[in-house]
C-alpha cells in the first residue's frame, strides 16, 4: 500500500511540468484521501491479475481485462467489477485533484500524467499498452 500511495504522490509531483506547483498538487482533501485509500486497498486484489496477465495497464493508464482467459470462470465477473471500480476511482482521483486545486481545466492533464506514471512504474511481468496501442510485457 505505501508503494502504491508513493506512486500517486510522484504523479502529482510530476504536474508541476504543466507550470504548477507540486504543493498544489499534493492535496489532501477528504475525497482525495477516501479515493488514494480505495485505489490502495484494491491495489492488492488487483496485483495477482497484473502478474497473470489478465489484467493490464492501457495507454490511457485505466485498467483493461486483456485476457479473460487468465481468470477462472468463477471469478471473471468480479475481476471485471474491480476494474471497473478502479478506473472509476482514477477518473474520480483525477477530477478532485483538478477540483481542489480549482482548476478544473487540468483535468485531462492530470490524467495523462498519472497514466504515464501508471505505466513506468509497472512492476516486471506485467502488461501495459505502448503508444502503438501494442501490449508489451515490462
Amino acid at each position: 500500500m505505501k508503494r502504491f500511495l508513493q506512486l500517486i504522490a510522484a504523479a502529482a509531483f510530476a504536474l508541476a511540468a504543466f507550470g504548477a506547483s507540486a504543493q498544489n498538487l499534493e492535496v489532501n482533501t477528504p475525497a482525495v484521501n477516501a479515493l488514494k485509500k480505495s485505489l490502495a486497498d484494491r491495489h492488492g486484489q488487483l496485483a495477482g491479475h497484473y502478474g497473470s496477465g489478465a489484467v493490464g495497464i492501457g495507454g490511457d493508464g485505466m485498467l483493461v481485462l486483456r485476457d479473460a482467459n487468465a481468470v477462472p470462470l468463477p471469478q471473471r465477473g468480479a475481476v471485471t467489477g474491480l476494474v471497473s471500480a478502479e478506473n472509476n476511482d482514477r477518473a474520480a482521483l483525477y477530477r478532485e485533484i483538478a477540483k481542489a486545486n480549482g482548476k478544473p481545466e487540468w483535468e485531462g492533464e492530470i490524467k495523462n500524467t498519472f497514466a504515464q506514471r501508471w505505466i513506468s512504474n509497472a512492476q516486471g511481468g506485467w502488461f501495459v499498452q505502448n503508444a502503438q496501442g501494442a501490449w508489451v510485457k515490462k
